[in-house]
């Protein structure tokens, strides 16, 4: 009996969806062909690997499930499927082991990414996956055949079974631009406008203050806007403030600002209650300046008594009472989000009600969907590359049993 040709799979995206799709698919025996528009795969990878590589997070399955909001549900199975636990043994196999921080976020124990996507590819090669560098994609042909742009002019690519991993927009530079958005308009995939997501926010601070205190951190703060709440550290920057505590809220502040600008609140001193504040500033200061007083008292650094000066004005009380209140509810006006060019991540991309539960387009038998332009987002803190990882997993499962019933 003459043997079946291998059965042929396009994936288009080499971020960590569409190569851990391409693993799977290369592992069960599939003729797999990852198809990336830049030099070389994975770059918005490697960029994470700078500040640790936070692959995922320790915290039990249904709180880590909650962080993913009303996406939730859709992304449940694959999570369930690929968990935090498979994707911990994935990497120890791969010859990097991992380790839990103090907050609970799991980083390899190198640090870095380079060494676990050397070895990543390498398995990928063994795989016999093959991966086409600088093949942009720009949709279909009239015929349905796959259509690239490459160095050596357009390209038809025709395949049994498709998966778009193409990410969202945020640092386009890296490689996911968004460009994908009108070839799946075209063919009528409904797409919810693509945002960004884990970024910080714009504040027209006063000259004395920028010019001061930019670049200085805000450690163990509590951000507040419209009901919702985080804890973490904030960086000031010349044009706002950056970090975890606001990029955890980064929806609600969207959505706060649809006045075209908004208020946020920031507790100085989350470990100690108004209370306790108002009494330790109410203890005998010798003299001291009021500065001096929030300093000894409070352990306030200067850039927070700035903050305090920004929202209440330059002459603070010094009534107890009233700065202690100050102190719990900093009140800061912001006047937009950073833009995509220095977001973390995407909100948006291809609802979610346009696949099924194996992450194929229902309008587009044997075309799968996986990673961030999918329509979902998620705080830092390892829930971003999980997420990207179990869609991939799964979508590839999916396109195994399409290929099977093909």
């Amino acid at each position: 009996m003459k043997e079946a040709p291998p059965l042929k799979a396009a994936i288009i995206g080499a971020g960590p969806a569409g190569l851990m799709a391409a693993e799977v698919l290369g592992g069960s025996g599939v003729q797999v062909t990852v198809f990336e528009r830049m030099p070389s795969p994975a770059r918005k990878f490697l960029m994470a690997g700078r500040g640790g590589l936070n692959l995922t997070h320790s915290e039990v399955l249904e709180t880590f499930l909650d962080r993913y909001g009303e996406a939730g549900r859709a992304l449940e199975a694959a999570v369930r499927s690929f968990p935090p636990s498979a994707l911990r043994d994935w990497a120890e196999a791969l010859g990097e082991s991992t380790f839990v921080g103090s907050s609970g976020r799991v980083f390899p124990r190198s640090f870095k990414a380079s060494p676990l996507l050397r070895a990543w590819l390498r398995r990928l090669n063994a795989f016999g996956v093959q991966i086409r560098t600088r093949h942009e994609w720009h949709g279909w042909t009239p015929e349905g055949a796959l259509l690239f742009h490459t160095p050596e002019g357009p390209q038809q690519i025709r395949a049994d079974v498709t998966l778009l991993a193409l990410g969202g927009a945020s640092w386009p530079r890296l490689g996911s631009d968004g460009g994908w958005q009108p070839h799946l308009a075209m063919r009528d995939i409904a797409l919810a406008p693509l945002q960004a997501a884990n970024n910080g926010i714009n504040i027209a601070w006063s000259e004395v203050f920028r010019a001061r205190f930019a670049g200085h951190p805000l450690k163990r703060v509590k951000v507040m806007v419209e009901g919702h709440a985080s804890e973490g550290e904030l960086m000031v920057t010349s044009s706002g403030l950056e970090g975890g505590a606001v990029y955890a809220l980064s929806t609600p502040l969207r959505a706060a600002l649809a006045g075209g600008m908004a208020e946020l609140e920031i507790d100085l001193k989350p470990d100690l209650s108004e209370g306790e504040i108002s009494k330790r500033l109410s203890r005998p200061s010798r003299r001291d300046t009021l500065t001096n007083r929030l300093r000894k008292a409070l352990n306030l650094q200067p850039a927070q008594i700035g903050l305090l000066r920004e929202s209440a004005g330059r002459d603070l009380t010094d009534d107890p009472d009233a700065l202690a209140a100050l102190i719990k509810r900093t009140r800061l006006e912001y006047v937009g989000m950073q833009g995509l060019e220095r977001a973390i991540s995407t909100a948006g991309g291809v609802r979610l009600d346009e696949i099924d539960s194996h992450f194929m387009l229902k309008k587009l038998p044997g075309t799968f969907v996986a990673g961030e332009m999918l329509d979902w987002e998620a705080p830092t803190g390892g829930y971003l590359l999980q997420a990207c990882f179990a869609t991939g997993a799964a979508a590839a499962e999916g396109m195994k049993g399409w290929l099977q019933n093909a």
